[in-house]
């Protein structure tokens, strides 16, 4: 069974997407770290059962000798949501249902966290980067529990594409926050504040 798992905003550096969507959702993020194997570093806000993650590439790192994951390697423009991911209990089980080009599983580490993520090997995830990543996580342990809850919730996810309705088969995620649109590719989330609904930049 797949699941919504968390949202993934990309900025040109950590700095400056965090400072965007704090001052959009008025909170301060907390947690993240470093992806060593990737090259990038994160940090992290609260959505109640999922979570939010601002990611970049990490100035500091060595570059990983692969495309990163997320098209990192592409991105330009202002801080935006780029990739929503969803988790499995059964990763070889979902690639083998999922779409073509989904990627390949990369064990990763950080901190107590284990988890799996299927990373394409161009980095660019099919449907022109609105199907979503696909991770699976070891253990009991997963971000959302551990980040302060600044009452925050996602409302809504919209995945738009021109062929919206496959990828929507090809999935057979049942959640009601999650809908799927014909239109140019692209994604839209509206989270809930304490301070009314929120589109996300």
């Amino acid at each position: 069974m797949l699941r919504l798992d968390h949202l993934a905003v990309s900025a040109r550096s950590l700095e400056e997407g965090v400072a965007r969507i704090e001052a959009a959702l008025g909170v301060t993020m907390a947690g993240g770290g470093q992806h060593p194997a990737m090259g990038t570093h994160n940090r992290l806000l609260s959505l109640g059962d999922l979570y939010l993650e601002v990611i970049a590439v990490d100035p500091l790192a060595p570059a990983p000798g692969r495309p990163r994951w997320f098209d990192l390697d592409r991105f330009a423009g202002p801080p935006r949501l780029t990739t929503w991911i969803i988790a499995t209990d059964d990763m070889e089980a979902a690639l083998a249902a999922g779409p073509p080009g989904w990627g390949a599983p990369m064990a990763l580490a950080r901190g107590d966290y284990r988890w799996q993520m299927a990373v394409p090997e161009d980095g660019r995830l099919p449907f022109d980067g609105t199907c979503p990543a696909l991770i699976q996580w070891h253990g009991s342990l997963h971000p959302a529990a551990a980040l302060p809850d600044r009452g925050l919730r996602l409302n809504r996810l919209t995945v738009t594409h021109p062929e919206a309705p496959a990828l929507c088969a090809r999935l057979r995620l049942d959640d009601p926050r999650l809908h799927f649109a014909v239109g140019p590719p692209g994604l839209a989330a509206v989270i809930d504040t304490p301070g009314g609904p929120v589109a996300l930049p």
